[in-house]
């Protein structure tokens, strides 16, 4: 199963904030139930991502005026991102085994098209496994799969 079939609840999850956008304001954003920020450029292209625990340490080491800081310099650069046309198992795999909890679903210019969450990924990828399931029962029952 492809990325592409959780691309409406992806996109629903995305939020997105420009590069030089006063930390400040992304820290409201996040404080109202976003896990994660999209970090965008003028041209629209992922440069980064910014979590709670970004702004927690930016906070942690600021003094007076470089609490006013901008987001690019809390964010995370080096971020793991998928492709709508990769598929789900593989997702799930990457995001079990680096421990992540979100990650962005980029289009071939870079340009975030939605976050996938894990347990989005994990349901799925349950739901999948059920109908096989169902699928190889019936065919070993004689009902077949008509």
């Amino acid at each position: 199963m492809l990325v592409q079939k959780l691309l409406p609840n992806a996109r629903q999850r995305l939020q997105a904030i420009d590069v030089g956008a006063a930390l400040l304001q992304a820290a409201r954003r996040l404080g109202n139930g976003c896990d994660m920020l999209v970090v965008c450029d003028a041209g629209g292209r992922m440069a980064g991502d910014l979590t709670k625990t970004d702004v927690v340490r930016q906070t942690g080491r600021c003094s007076g005026a470089s609490c006013t800081a901008p987001v690019v310099e809390a964010m995370t650069r080096n971020v793991t991102a998928v492709a709508a046309d990769g598929w789900l198992q593989d997702v799930w795999e990457l995001m079990k085994t680096r421990g992540f909890k979100n990650i962005p679903v980029l289009d071939p210019d870079g340009r975030p098209l939605g976050v996938l969450n894990a347990r989005d990924v994990l349901q799925t990828l349950l739901q999948e496994v059920r109908e096989e399931e169902t699928l190889l029962q019936d065919y070993v029952m004689n009902i077949g799969y008509r």
